[in-house]
């Protein structure tokens, strides 16, 4: 191999791993931060406790709304598992309950910073207001 292809070959490389790193990053600027986790509501049944029964269940299916001080930024919707992943930029948010209408209950709101380089891990409980 001659310099000439040598030098086509070694630009073709670069060029190649530059498409691929390129093609990697976020469109939006972030780089894996956020907010991940787990909502959980108890209790899960009316009535007394029951020995043997779980009494914490996860929140399945509900959206939540992530606003800061400026207003909201984003929303999501948990899995059947209460769980919940949100890419956001590094900022202090509030996390609040989707248009929930009942006076019983309390979901929320929740506080979080989310700092740079790393997904911010929670686990929030809500309160059914069943006794």
């Amino acid at each position: 191999m001659n310099a000439k292809q040598l030098l086509i070959t070694v630009l073709a490389l670069l060029g190649l791993f530059w498409s691929f790193a390129w093609a990697e990053t976020p469109s939006d600027g972030n780089t894996g931060t956020g907010i991940e986790g787990v909502i959980m509501i108890s209790p899960a049944q009316p009535g007394p406790a029951r020995e043997g029964m779980p009494d914490t269940k996860p929140l399945a299916n509900v959206t939540w709304v992530v606003q800061t001080e400026k207003g909201m930024v984003a929303s999501f919707t948990t899995d059947s598992e209460g769980r919940f992943r949100v890419s956001l930029p590094p900022s202090r948010y509030t996390v609040s309950r989707k248009e929930h209408m009942s006076r019983i209950g309390h979901y929320g709101p929740f506080e979080v910073d989310v700092e740079p380089g790393k997904m911010t891990t929670v686990e929030w409980k809500c309160d059914s207001g069943m006794r």
